[in-house]
């Protein structure tokens, strides 16, 4: 597997392409320091996976991710950056990556992550992927309580629509659109109806 590696440490880049020397499946390809040039770069090295660090200068992270993946829809992606898992980790596979792994883990465990996804796998810490298996059954059962009604109202909301025309669709006044709303939020103790939406397409409750 051909890696570009996109960091603008060069003692870590130093530091991973030694670490990676005994493990021959692995050839790094090329580097990129600067965001600016990571587009024109993949498609001149044209690598199988893209080691990119989440604050590479000139890049606006997540959104550079949206675009890579936009791009290059095969190319596999491991996010690797000096922040804690918890604050990037979910946000970058959302955007795109086909893995997260902290700076601060282990050879092997970054070795790991690059075999997982080289396979087509999703990499996540084991503390990350608890995370999410306790927020997600939370979740369920949270939505579990929603009406038919509830649900409806919130299909509706999370393909934008507004509340007149939510009421016209479902037959009733934009007074007890805004009840169902706040009840929503409630039920699902979402701090804005952007967070309610973005847990129901989690769990594809709407489409």
């Amino acid at each position: 597997m051909d890696i570009l590696l996109a960091d603008h440490h060069p003692i870590f880049r130093k530091g991973l392409k030694c670490m990676m020397q005994d493990h021959e499946e692995f050839h790094f390809k090329g580097k990129i320091e600067d965001g600016a040039f990571l587009i024109p770069n993949i498609s001149k090295f044209n690598p199988d996976i893209l080691i990119l660090e989440v604050d590479l200068p000139n890049s606006n992270g997540i959104g550079s991710l949206r675009e890579i993946r936009s791009n290059f829809p095969d190319l596999k992606v491991l996010v690797i950056s000096c922040h804690p898992e918890e604050i990037y980790a979910i946000s970058s596979v959302k955007a795109g990556a086909n893995g997260y792994i902290a700076k601060t883990r282990t050879v092997k465990e970054i070795k790991t992550a690059l075999i997982s996804i080289s396979k087509g796998e999703t990499f996540l810490s084991d503390n990350i992927k608890k995370q999410l298996d306790d927020k997600q059954n939370g979740n369920i059962l949270k939505f579990k309580k929603l009406s038919t009604r509830e649900i409806e109202v919130l299909n509706l909301l999370s393909r934008g629509k507004r509340n007149k025309e939510i009421a016209q669709h479902l037959s009733i006044n934009e007074k007890t659109v805004s009840t169902y709303k706040t009840r929503l939020l409630k039920k699902l103790n979402a701090d804005n109806i952007a967070d309610l939406i973005h847990q129901s397409r989690l769990l594809q409750i709407t489409n």
